[in-house]
């Protein structure tokens, strides 16, 4: 993207614009999706309104070729003439976009190297700041180790950032360790996060805290009186489950306060709990936070560190709180976040009246999937980006304080979706096996309608599984658009477990794995074969992370599948808790530890069936992936290969993790999916 003419790239959004201004727009629906259609959409994320409502930025990430990465840009709107501008041309991403308070200066983070290889341009994060009238970034900070994260003061004089420091352990041990230092040790070594001050007046830095911590995200409350963190002892991510704390340390009297957590952990579902999303509220005084969870609900909290008091937010309905983004509406007492609510994505705000709950109103109207948001410094408006039926991410604006307000879309940084022939996307129902009612989102292709015969059918099946697939359109590496525009439909189920649609749908899936949402899968497959829609000889499945282990799943139980494309997928529970980096999903699933429940690591373990396995396999795996490591794909493709004689292929992406990040995997993914599925499926022969 970095090496696109931007002049290009506007007059192509201001064309896109053209029917956003109430004109028609003449484009037809002519061109057919590829796989290659993946790699020219834009994601749209961090969207952040300017104080004043009148311009909003965001982060656009883009593939680029030669990068062979995807990469992120800061963009800029005016959001009444809705004229689009780049701000960067890096080929580093950019993050954590932050408006100064008067609104000349978007404050950011980015990695940029000179020759010299000196801070701040040593190829570390630092933050960065860019006049919104143009010019060049100016650094902000020169850490060695670069910056963690950072936030403006309320009154933009000051600059709060994380640095990074290597802090050895002090044990018995750490003689031997630093005497033998050629192996690599389990511990002994963490990165800590002391927090910093920089005076932007007079650009004169101050050491603020340096306990030893590692810090996962930091708060300052508007008056600095008070700073939030989320902490823990060690990097490692198992000990962001259970292990974490919240501590307040109070700028004046240098006293830090770590909070009662009775609430969030001995009192939660499970003490297998992350800590997320810390905002303050005006007052100064109140302090929301998250904490999520592996199976169960999470909790939105808030707090009174003075009086060490915090209360739970209720709510009512199938909703379930969405990610870690928390903000309490400026000029208010409401305090807002986003919920999963039967596959869309609404965004709430809850009164907050002392120490009691009020009202919760749903802000924005419609079958929205809303994904960042931000309010005016008043808070009289909205900024958010939404992922529609007919378009990917876009910037929409609404009154941020009336009930069910409406929006209005203010981009379309994808002007070539307008031509593309789009799937028909549409929410089926059915019944489980158990009578409850299961949904999921339906892909048909353009202009099929019922009577029109069977069409062959991909299953996909969405991670997590305490998540969801949305009501949007999608095209994805993981399957979505480009199988339907080839013919086939494309059910990705939203089984048990899943996120909004109640918590007991959602906690029904702890301790049957393996099982219920197997049925509630197989329960969608019949129905859309009984309605004509899907022809039961002519089926695939597919999924990644926990869609992978339902792929292992699925064809560990049925033969019905011809095909599978099994990517990241769990094989042995036993294995995943011994090598995950979030071992508490295990436990949390199979309800305790494998010396206290091996029936049930047997039983949710697709290895236990795999002699079942007659489905032709595509395997693919990340060689460095954390969350679900390479060994589940070796003893998959062995079980297959070498005992079970079963078609088989292993893809190991050399570099990756749990996520495919390259343009050359994503590319290869795709393709060798749909060659697969093309083969085994429909008897095509391979070209």
């Amino acid at each position: 993207m970095g090496r696109v003419n931007t002049l290009t790239i506007l007059a192509a959004i201001s064309a896109g614009l053209f029917g956003l201004n109430g004109q028609a727009n003449t484009i037809e629906r002519t061109h057919k999706i590829t796989n290659d259609d993946f790699f020219t959409i834009a994601n749209m994320s961090k969207v952040q309104l300017s104080p004043d409502g009148k311009q909003a930025v965001w982060l656009e990430s883009r593939w680029d070729k030669e990068l062979d990465k995807s990469q992120r840009d800061l963009w800029l709107v005016n959001t009444k003439s809705r004229q689009t501008q780049r701000l960067t041309f890096t080929n580093e991403s950019e993050s954590s976009p932050q408006w100064s308070p008067d609104g000349q200066y978007i404050y950011y983070i980015s990695k940029q190297s000179h020759e010299d290889k000196k801070a701040p341009y040593n190829g570390k994060p630092q933050v960065f700041r860019l006049a919104v009238t143009g010019g060049e970034a100016v650094p902000i900070t020169k850490e060695s180790e670069g910056v963690k994260s950072f936030q403006l003061a309320s009154d933009g004089n000051n600059l709060y950032f994380l640095s990074n420091k290597a802090t050895t352990d002090k044990d018995i041990w750490a003689d031997m360790r630093a005497k033998h230092n050629t192996p690599k040790y389990a511990h002994g070594k963490v990165t800590t996060n002391p927090l910093y001050k920089i005076d932007l007046q007079h650009y004169q830095q101050s050491l603020i805290l340096d306990d030893d911590k590692v810090v996962w995200e930091f708060s300052v409350n508007a008056d600095a009186s008070q700073i939030a963190r989320i902490t823990t002892s060690d990097n490692e991510l198992v000990n962001l489950e259970g292990w974490s704390n919240i501590e307040v340390f109070d700028t004046k009297t240098t006293n830090n306060k770590v909070l009662t957590d009775t609430a969030w952990r001995a009192n939660a579902p499970s003490p297998y709990g992350w800590l997320l999303g810390l905002d303050w509220n005006d007052n100064n005084q109140q302090l929301a936070f998250r904490i999520d969870f592996d199976g169960y609900p999470g909790k939105l909290f808030v707090a009174t560190p003075q009086t060490d008091k915090a209360i739970e937010l209720t709510h009512s309905g199938d909703m379930t709180l969405n990610a870690g983004d928390i903000h309490w509406r400026p000029n208010s007492n409401e305090i807002c976040f986003r919920g999963f609510d039967h596959a869309r994505v609404k965004l709430y705000c809850t009164e907050i009246d002392g120490n009691q709950q009020g009202d919760t109103r749903t802000v924005v109207a419609g079958d929205l999937v809303i994904g960042s948001y931000s309010f005016s410094h008043d808070g009289k408006k909205l900024a958010f980006s939404h992922n529609g039926q007919d378009h990917f991410s876009d910037l929409f604006i609404a009154d941020g304080a009336s009930r069910k307000a409406k929006y209005k879309r203010i981009t379309n940084i994808n002007p070539q979706v307008d031509s593309w022939i789009l799937p028909q996307v549409s929410v089926v129902k059915w019944q489980a096996s158990d009578g409850s009612q299961v949904e999921g989102i339906l892909e048909l292709p353009a202009g099929y309608k019922k009577g029109d015969g069977a069409l062959p059918l991909v299953v996909q099946i969405h991670g997590g599984p305490t998540s969801a697939t949305p009501y949007a359109l999608q095209h994805r590496s993981y399957g979505r658009s480009t199988f339907s525009a080839n013919g086939w439909a494309l059910l990705s189920p939203n089984y048990r477990g899943s996120t909004g649609y109640g918590d007991q749908f959602l906690t029904q899936l702890v301790g049957h794995e393996h099982d219920i949402e197997v049925k509630d899968i197989m329960a969608g497959v019949d129905h859309l074969i009984a309605q004509g829609i899907a022809d039961g000889d002519k089926m695939a499945v597919m999924g990644w992370s926990n869609g992978g282990y339902l792929t292992n799943a699925l064809i560990s139980t049925t033969t019905r599948f011809k095909a599978a494309s099994s990517g990241a997928g769990v094989f042995d529970q036993r294995l995943q808790w011994m090598l995950e980096d979030t071992p508490g999903h295990v436990v949390n699933f199979m309800q305790g530890l494998p010396w206290e429940k091996p029936d049930a690591y047997t039983h949710g373990s697709s290895l236990t069936h795999a002699d079942k396995i007659k489905t032709p396999t595509l395997i693919h795996i990340g060689e460095n992936d954390q969350r679900v490591p390479l060994g589940h794909a070796q003893g998959l493709y062995r079980a297959l290969k070498h005992y079970l004689n079963v078609p088989v292929e292993l893809a190991i992406y050399p570099g990756e993790g749990h996520g495919l990040s390259t343009y050359q995997h994503k590319k290869a993914k795709m393709d060798w999916d749909q060659k697969w599925f093309e083969y085994y499926v429909l008897g095509k022969a391979i070209n």
